[in-house]
């Protein structure tokens, strides 16, 4: 499939920074010392790529929780390499099926991580006694599905389109917690070609960004290089070599036919996108442990 893939990569560089990111980076750091503990939600599809480039830097030394979604549909063994590393790094870590999972061990590590600071504030004659933990995350990383399961009602709007929480709001969860929810961040510009591609097939960037074609063809070749077998009993292929084969195979799968019985090579690519976007195609992580070795 290489052939197919240099003549239809192009170098990419995205500018996608809708204003309100940048807001919502300022209004973090203006509240950050409000703030005594962090919840990051990444998804585990992309542990490397769905962290924020530079949050680092915005949330200093807070106590810092890395809450990997959609752990269901990584390739655990290829996501857990960057778990560890994360954790060698001073980072807490916790492996998450947000819509399934229970998440009561999140406040549980919350008060383990803190209890020391609250006894300390108790002893000065400080006697707070509510956590407040700052919720960040990329684009349709998991973030308001994760508020909605703690505070058990829908109130974050969710869906399979980035940009949709707009401005940050404070949130009771419960007595002694309360969230700060924050839109999804991205940074200014993705430099990294497999980066750019990976964000867009998990949807964390808009599908308009980039072309459908490209986005479906990184897929592709992605699965029949990490993943070929999958790729084989998933759409039920003989071969993953043929870029035109598979295109055919899948159309004719799935009866994707346009006027005069051929196969509808848009739909094709829209299917692909599609399976990944809606945890369909399930045992993939795109991206590898070399980023971190």
């Amino acid at each position: 499939m290489k052939e197919n893939q240099d003549k239809v990569f192009n170098k990419t560089s995205i500018n996608w920074y809708p204003g309100h990111m940048a807001k919502t980076k300022r209004e973090i750091k203006e509240k950050i010392n409000l703030i005594d503990i962090i919840y990051e939600v990444c998804d585990a599809r992309i542990p490397f790529s769905s962290r924020i480039n530079d949050i680092d830097d915005i949330v200093r030394e807070k106590p810092h929780i890395l809450i990997m979604s959609k752990y269901d549909l990584c390739d655990q063994k290829e996501t857990d390499k960057f778990i560890e590393y994360y954790e060698s790094k001073g980072f807490f870590v916790l492996k998450k099926n947000l819509l399934n999972d229970s998440l009561e061990d999140i406040f549980t590590l919350s008060r383990k991580i803190l209890k020391e600071k609250i006894a300390s504030q108790h002893l000065k004659g400080i006697n707070k006694t509510t956590i407040r933990a700052l919720v960040i995350g990329i684009p349709n990383a998991g973030k308001s599905t994760l508020i909605n399961k703690l505070v058990g009602k829908k109130i974050a709007k969710t869906g399979n389109k980035p940009g949709i929480t707009k401005s940050l709001s404070w949130i009771r969860v419960r007595k002694d917690i309360e969230l700060l929810d924050t839109p999804g961040v991205l940074w200014p510009k993705l430099d990294q070609e497999k980066q750019a591609y990976q964000l867009a097939a998990t949807t964390a960037i808009k599908e308009e960004i980039l072309d459908n074609q490209e986005i479906a063809l990184y897929i592709l070749t992605f699965l029949e290089k990490y993943y070929p077998e999958l790729l084989k009993k998933y759409y039920d292929l003989e071969t993953t070599e043929d870029y035109n084969y598979i295109i055919q195979a899948i159309g004719k799968k799935w009866n994707l036919f346009k006027k005069g019985g051929l196969i509808d090579e848009s739909r094709v690519l829209d299917l692909v996108i599609n399976d990944v976007k809606q945890g369909k195609l399930k045992g993939v992580t795109f991206d590898r442990s070399d980023l971190i070795e």
